[in-house]
């Protein structure tokens, strides 16, 4: 079994395809990815990108996968100290890395900037990676 943590904008783009995650695959992401998942959608809606259905429908989708959602000490002290270590103001994506770190395999975002930054910090998948199935032998 591969363990994925996956940001805010990777079970967003998995939400607006309707995409299933094989069972050969585990999906973490810290507690605070419900807030984000949330205040993003209704950032776009309220931008005029999204009608609010679609964006509730996303949400009700989200809210549907098989996520486990962690936000323990151990978790909040990895950020910190990783915070630190690459000068970022805001612990957010710290919170992803040190989850991969922690308990995962990969770490998976859209957000190619900041895939970019945690480059020898964490291991990261693509999307396809990530919607992979793996046939067991």
């Amino acid at each position: 079994m591969t363990r994925f943590v996956v940001d805010v904008s990777a079970v967003l783009h998995l939400a607006s395809k309707g995409t299933e995650i094989s069972d050969t695959h585990k999906l973490l992401a810290p507690t605070l990815l419900r807030s984000q998942v949330l205040s993003t959608l209704h950032e776009a809606v309220h931008r005029g990108e999204m009608p609010a259905d679609v964006a509730r429908d996303r949400l009700a989708r989200v809210g549907r996968m098989p996520i486990r959602l962690v936000g323990d000490a151990v978790l909040q002290r990895r950020a910190w100290d990783l915070a630190d270590q690459l000068e970022w103001e805001s612990t957010y994506n710290a919170e992803y890395l040190a989850l991969t770190q922690l308990q995962a395999d990969a770490f998976v975002t859209l957000d190619a900037e900041l895939a970019r930054s945690v480059q020898g910090i964490v291991a990261t998948a693509s999307i396809e990676e990530l919607c992979a199935t793996r046939s067991r032998e």
